[in-house]
Parts: structure tokens; sequence; C-alpha cells
């Protein structure tokens, strides 16, 4: 959005906060952030709030527009499949569109009666030109007859923290059980080069390339859980946060699956390691079927997310959303 000309009061390192532990520093910031918006509400200068996920946040905003008579289209909604159910018919009384990305996702906020769409998933419509296995690998400095073993420790410091020694050290482990393989580590635009320095490993700048041409993915839960299905690229998933979160997300948290390629898949495709089950030793163990072309585990997965891709919808997302909010600024 900053790249399009956005004007930001905020910016991607500022907000990357997960977890009931980990925000508890950050009230002071979020309160005059809320504040800062209010008083743009109040402005009467703006004619429709475009929320975009974020809900811990963006549910009070919506709120406070909805009260102001400030249409609102909230785009990719609360998780309230997995928690706090009660957020959906709260969306649903303050939100004048709701657009979801996925697909099991539009039953739920109509049985609140919210006028909701589902738009598909805008990792669908990202037209992403890769560059051949030979140009991709001479860029980064890879050996293009070996395979990779992709790392993907998250988009956030805090995961990162938690995530990249563990993450290395399952790597190594593969490496040593497969003659070959190359490790190298993905590095989110919102994570500082200076904090995958020193590993001795290829760090890489993008990550749908690498998705694309690896054997298989060692990745936080997450969206890019998703990238890689889009890709076909069998991968194991893992998460580690603060052990208050985990304690709460334990007895709140509705949903006996975390990752999203699952979830869209409704069972488990890709194998999930929480928490203090996360031991180099568990994820080296879960990745060397995958990193085997002829292993029936790993045939068996790709299978499993060709699936999951199809179920994510049709490209498209960013323009359905534009159109809905089109409708509301005409109604003004």
């Amino acid at each position: 959005m900053g790249a399009q000309g956005v004007e930001l009061f905020a910016g991607l390192e500022e907000l990357a906060v997960m977890g009931f532990a980990e925000v508890v520093t950050r009230i002071p910031f979020f309160l005059r952030l809320e504040r800062r918006i209010l008083a743009l509400l109040d402005s009467g200068s703006i004619d429709l709030v475009v929320p975009i996920d974020y809900p811990g946040f963006n549910l009070r905003i919506t709120r406070a527009a909805h009260r102001r008579g400030i249409p609102v289209l909230y785009y990719i909604a609360p998780q309230v499949w997995a928690w706090k159910p009660g957020r959906a018919r709260r969306l649903a009384q303050n939100a004048d569109r709701i657009a979801v990305i996925l697909p099991f996702e539009k039953e739920v906020f109509e049985r609140v009666g919210a006028a909701v769409t589902f738009v598909g998933h805008p990792l669908l419509e990202e037209e992403v030109s890769e560059p051949d296995r030979g140009e991709f690998c001479r860029r980064w400095g890879l050996d293009p007859e070996r395979p990779i073993l992709a790392i993907f420790p998250g988009s956030r410091s805090q995961e990162v923290r938690r995530h990249l020694n563990v993450f290395l050290e399952a790597g190594r482990l593969a490496v040593a059980d497969h003659a070959g393989l190359q490790l190298v580590l993905a590095r989110a635009s919102s994570i500082p080069s200076s904090s995958l320095s020193g590993f001795d490993v290829p760090v890489v700048d993008d990550g749908r390339s690498l998705l694309a041409h690896a054997r298989a993915a060692l990745v936080k839960s997450g969206t890019t859980t998703l990238e890689a299905a889009l890709r076909e690229t069998p991968f194991v998933t893992a998460y580690r946060t603060h052990p208050v979160t985990f304690f709460l997300a334990r007895r709140l948290v509705r949903i006996d699956r975390v990752a999203l390629a699952n979830l869209v898949a409704g069972k488990d495709v890709v194998p999930e390691v929480l928490q203090n089950e996360v031991s180099p030793e568990r994820l080296a163990e879960l990745l060397s079927p995958l990193l085997d072309v002829e292993s029936p585990v790993r045939k068996a997965m790709v299978a499993e997310l060709a699936g999951v891709r199809s179920a994510l919808g049709q490209p498209g997302a960013s323009e359905c959303v534009a159109e809905l909010a089109s409708e509301l600024l005409e109604r003004l």
C-alpha cells in the first residue's frame, strides 16, 4: 500500500504483533493510533472505511465508523470460526459489506445475517513471472543441480526469534540424511537483513520463486502455507509463541488445525507441529519423506495440495473488492 502512494500512519514493523502476552506492551501505541484514526473519522472527510484483516484493532474502528454513519467494507474477515464466534454477529451489525477470502467463511457470516461475498484468495491473482531454475540459482548463488530445502521462519521479528534456530537445526539434520541437499532461508520484506545474517545459509528475498524451485519447505504457520500449496510444494508447518499466549489459545481456540492449507482442505494435508513439540529432530523426521521424489507420502501430499488450490476460487479478489467499494460509494 505504501508503494502505491497510500499515506501510512504506522508501518508493518509497528503493527506486526501477534498473541495475547505480546500485545500487552504495545497497548499505549495502539491507543494513540486509535485516537488518531477516530479524529480522522470525526473530520467529515471520510466517505468509506475499508478495514483489512487485523481484527483486534480493526473491529474497534469498524464499530466507531458505523456509529458515525460511515459505510464500512471489511476485507479479510476475522477468523470467527476459530475463536470468539460472537465477533461474527457484531461485525454483521457494524459492517455494510464483508469480503471473505476462504470458501467456508461465507456460510459462517450468512448465518448471522451479514451481507457477505466470497471474493477468492488474493494470492491467486498475483501474476508472478518466476525465473527458471537456472536463472534463479545463478541470482542467489545456488547450485541448480542440487535439491533445495526452503526455510521460512516468519514475517514478524518475534516469529523469527522463536523459529529460526530450530528450523535451521532441523534443516542441517535433513542435509545429513539427504546427500546434496542445500538449505536456503527466505527473508520477508518486513524482516531486516541483519536478522538472518551470520548463519552460513543463503538468504533469498524472493520467497515465491524459492517455493517454486524447492524440493520441500519448512514453513511457519501462516499465509506462506497457502503460497506453498499454490505451488504444490510439499512442506511441514510449525509454530511457537509465548507460553502464556499458547496456554490461552489452547483454551479459547475452537479448531483442531492451524495451517491454512489444512483448514481449507478440511483435513490434515500437511503435518503441523506446535509449541513444545517443535524440535529439530521431529521436524527433520517429517521432512525426510518429502525430500524423496519417489516417496508415496510426498506424492499423496502433492495431490492434496492441488485440491487446496482448487478450493481457493478464481483470480480477481482485488477487482471484486474494488467493485464492492464502488457500490457503497455510489449510495452516498
